[in-house]
């Protein structure tokens, strides 16, 4: 569920020897499956596990982690690396935002999960966000732009050259097209 590399497990190792005897680390995410998601790391002291916690062994410690925080965390990496800055602990967790959903889980499922763990985060570094309306009989997504896409002036650039472009490749022959469904010249956030 979570790799954490042999230079964090040192340092947290390093970290642990601090603590009271038998502590160990839990990770957790706070607001899962929302675009609000963020993950973090604690010091887990031995009556703080609960009996729902997935307790996973590494070398010298244990991570925790709550039965709701779970099925966020899959494919998470932990790391700690050094460069010029200095060392920083590193926490990546690419299904924080959306819970990872099955290869052969419906299209609609697949794709809203690949925008929401995918597509939004790209969008969200300009204020925008993207949802999914449908998915046609004709194998076409019809997609809904909010915040900053609204009324943008590059959103067919967006829409061809970004989000249908990864659409197609990640989903060849279900998907053949995605088109918009936005009303560009309404809304709160539009530019017009």
């Amino acid at each position: 569920m979570i790799n954490i590399s042999e230079t964090a497990q040192a340092h947290f190792c390093k970290l642990l020897a601090n603590q009271e005897t038998d502590t160990n680390i839990r990770v957790f995410v706070v607001s899962p499956g929302t675009p609000s998601a963020e993950c973090g790391v604690s010091y887990c002291p031995p009556d703080a596990i609960e009996e729902s916690d997935t307790v996973l062994e590494f070398n010298g410690f244990d991570a925790v982690v709550d039965l709701e925080s779970v099925p966020f965390l899959q494919e998470a990496e932990i790391d700690f690396v050094t460069d010029q800055m200095g060392s920083q602990l590193t926490l990546k967790a690419p299904n924080a935002k959306a819970r990872k959903v099955d290869s052969d889980a419906p299209l609609a499922e697949r794709v809203s999960y690949m925008i929401e763990a995918e597509i939004n985060p790209q969008l969200a570094s300009h204020g925008g966000n993207v949802t999914l309306v449908e998915i046609t009989e004709e194998k076409e997504a019809v997609l809904r732009f909010g915040g900053g896409c609204n009324g943008c002036s590059q959103v067919d650039l967006t829409l061809k050259e970004g989000v249908e472009k990864q659409m197609l490749e990640q989903f060849p022959g279900e998907l053949i097209a995605v088109k918009d469904a936005t009303e560009h010249k309404a809304g709160e956030h539009s530019y017009y």
